[in-house]
């Protein structure tokens, strides 16, 4: 009953959703409100979703603060020379951006942090698409498959739970998938040219037109709030301070929100010294803060009475119920090609500490190794659907920040990340990384 109820509640969320019959933000938190009180969960829906916003907190302010501060380094102009690159070497042509797109997408990725991903990306890039007239679900799509691919490196969420889980490490779940992993960067490039081509064939190739001058609340009504550009010793400090920040992030030495805090904190001071500057500079990004923020908070709400009715521990359960023993001998390809869809399903700590291990413990049975079977549910749970699910935070950074709704990305890029979980499949397959 209570499985049903979760697969009641996801279901009805992503029609609601995906069909704009209500905003994302108002589905993720009367949709779960609503089945839980059908349920008869009432009483504890209060310190369920009490719980749920706890866990979202921490990301909440990381955003909050991470949005103002790369806004900020916006208005300085220190993605300006990066824009001018990807411009030169794209030469206005969609298609090349796009492809260009994957490539700084990949290589940010390294981090193995999707929020830090989103965040950098799209800042840096949503200008180039806007000046453009591209279209912002090319640069969510696009920005999507690279990051859901890279998020296989061994720092990642999806294989980092995976090796914890069942005890295993790097060489055993991460290095026999490498040549995979490979081939879905490989497939990337050549979605990102194909998704390109076609906004080609929209647009044609386009002349960029010059930026008109910024104007924003400043010390008086119609004053410009100057960006500091063209301050070499500015930008440097900038610079610096963003690289500084960025290190932080990848060594861990604070926890990711207080590093942002505390660096928005001194870029403001820095860049803006008066209070009257200050207070310009956060009315002029309030919107996007709230923006992105609701929605956090929402799929707190969301996620914390999934988990809190239990909701995700009997839709795992009755998952694994239905695999027929006939194809307890294919469980490996069988959770790569349906780990990805699942991730609209199961959070990343729900599918990895919840149904990998009895997925694991089920293959066990057959002969087969956990770790084949961790190999196959990294290729697809969260590697390409993370980007994508509603219960995961990072995905709200990505729509939120780029401007588009849930629903629309999802039907944009849902093939196209599918495509790259069989990719992958196929080539661990042909490797021998995970068995037929």
């Amino acid at each position: 009953m209570i499985a049903l109820l979760g697969f009641l509640t996801i279901g009805l969320f992503l029609a609601l959703t995906m069909t704009r019959r209500v905003s994302v933000l108002t589905a993720l938190v009367l949709v779960p409100v609503l089945t839980a009180l059908a349920g008869g969960f009432g009483a504890e829906m209060g310190p369920m979703i009490l719980t749920g916003l706890g866990k979202v907190a921490p990301t909440g302010i990381m955003i909050a603060f991470a949005v103002l501060y790369f806004s900020l380094m916006i208005d300085t102009g220190l993605f300006d020379p990066l824009i001018r690159g990807i411009l030169r070497l794209a030469k206005d042509d969609p298609l090349r951006i796009a492809v260009g797109t994957a490539v700084i997408t990949m290589c940010v990725a390294l981090d193995g942090d999707g929020a830090s991903t989103f965040l950098i990306t799209v800042s840096a890039l949503l200008p180039v698409y806007k000046r453009l007239k591209m279209s912002p679900l090319v640069l969510t799509g696009v920005v999507c498959l690279g990051a859901g691919v890279m998020n296989m490196i061994p720092w990642g969420g999806p294989t980092a739970r995976a090796m914890a889980v069942l005890k295993l490490d790097s060489s055993q779940v991460f290095t026999p998938v490498l040549p995979a992993m490979v081939a879905g960067i490989v497939w990337v490039l050549v979605a990102s040219y194909l998704i390109g081509l076609r906004e080609r064939r929209r647009l044609g190739t386009v002349s960029l037109p010059e930026p008109e001058p910024e104007l924003v609340a400043g010390d008086g009504p119609g004053t410009p709030l100057a960006p500091p550009r063209g301050r070499p010793l500015l930008t440097a400090f900038n610079l610096t301070l963003t690289i500084a920040l960025l290190a932080g992030l990848i060594l861990q030495v604070m926890p990711l929100p207080v590093l942002f805090v505390i660096g928005f904190a001194i870029a403001a001071l820095v860049n803006h010294p008066s209070w009257e500057k200050q207070q310009a500079l956060l009315d002029k990004h309030a919107k996007s803060v709230v923006l992105v923020t609701t929605m956090i908070f929402a799929a707190g709400v969301f996620t914390g009475i999934l988990t809190g009715t239990k909701m995700i521990n009997e839709m795992a359960t009755a998952f694994v119920n239905v695999i027929p023993d006939s194809f307890g001998g294919h469980l490996p390809v069988l959770v790569a090609i349906t780990s990805m869809p699942l991730s609209l399903v199961f959070t990343p700590d729900a599918y990895y500490f919840g149904v990998l291990p009895v997925l694991a413990q089920t293959a066990g049975g057959f002969g087969i190794e956990s770790a084949e079977v961790a190999r196959a549910a990294i290729l697809g749970q969260m590697t390409t659907g993370f980007p994508l699910s509603p219960l995961t935070a990072a995905t709200f950074i990505l729509i939120g920040m780029s401007g588009v709704q849930l629903g629309q990305h999802q039907r944009f890029i849902f093939g196209w990340a599918f495509a790259t979980t069989l990719v992958m499949t196929v080539a661990a397959l042909l490797t021998g990384a995970i068995s037929l």
